[in-house]
């Protein structure tokens, strides 16, 4: 197994230090190659997309990187120091926040119960710390101002039932938990999927705003419409590998999908720089 280190204009990045970076990660199950040594960087005020075919081990890389699952070989940094997260629990502590496509939110909660769900705020003096009183109304102002925050405009009673929520409304309860809690970064796992256009479009905003609030994003998705749109690099996978760093300037769709398939490669499909 050999690292690949795509050498191209779109993944150098002026000498800036990277937030989390990857090196020569490495992941079998059984016989199944999952990453074969696969090398990435996440800069400051970025989103990184990462795309890839089913089984190209897009969702296995940011779980190595992450503490989902632990690599057989290679190393993750996060601020140029090695980690090793053993549990999605490490990366968390570390600074890492990550939105999983389950979304993994509790729907008989209601939103500001599940924004500080196993990060209660309990109230001050005694009732707090002998009987364990949890401090509701500082979390429904808390939770408030995240999604204020985000410009989520849509929700605005922080004591409604998450059940009663839409589709794009329990991803946003998600991502302003994500970057309520995230002092790195924020990994989002297909967060438009199944989401209709309107709700697409208000995921796609937050995606922005949570970038310009100065938090780098890793973003894995299928939508190549979407990841055009949001997306500074895409990092694409390719049978365990990385085929190749663009950027929505100087590639289109298209051509990401060819080199995601293997109909050509990255360096039979430099691209150009559009204006």
């Amino acid at each position: 197994m050999t690292a690949t280190t795509p050498e191209t204009d779109a993944g150098r990045q002026d000498g800036r230090a990277p937030v989390l970076s990857a090196r020569g990660l490495v992941k079998t199950f059984g016989r199944v190659v999952g990453l074969d040594g696969v090398d990435f960087d996440l800069y400051p005020g970025e989103v990184l997309a990462i795309i890839g075919d089913n089984g190209a081990g897009k969702s296995t890389l940011i779980k190595a990187a992450t503490g989902a699952i632990v690599p057989d070989a290679g190393e993750v940094r996060l601020d140029g120091e090695v980690v090793s997260f053993k549990r999605p629990q490490d990366a968390r502590e570390a600074g890492i926040e990550t939105v999983y496509q389950t979304l993994a939110v509790a729907p008989a909660l209601d939103i500001a119960a599940n924004m500080f769900l196993g990060r209660e705020m309990r109230r001050s003096g005694p009732l707090g710390s002998v009987f364990r009183m949890l401090d509701h109304k500082g979390m429904r102002e808390s939770a408030g101002k995240s999604m204020a925050d985000l410009g989520i405009g849509t929700l605005q009673n922080m004591a409604q039932p998450v059940e009663t929520l839409s589709g794009g409304q329990r991803q946003a309860v998600a991502v302003a938990r994500a970057a309520a809690f995230a002092t790195k970064l924020i990994v989002l796992d297909e967060p438009t999927a199944a989401l209709g256009v309107k709700e697409t479009n208000q995921v796609l905003q937050m995606i922005e705003r949570v970038r310009d609030s100065g938090l780098p994003v890793i973003l894995i998705s299928h939508n190549m419409p979407n990841v055009f749109e949001v997306a500074d690099r895409i990092h694409i996978q390719r049978l365990g590998r990385c085929a190749g760093i663009i950027t929505p300037k100087t590639h289109t769709p298209s051509e990401a999908v060819a080199i995601m398939t293997g109909a050509t490669t990255l360096q039979d499909t430099p691209g150009s720089v559009r204006g």
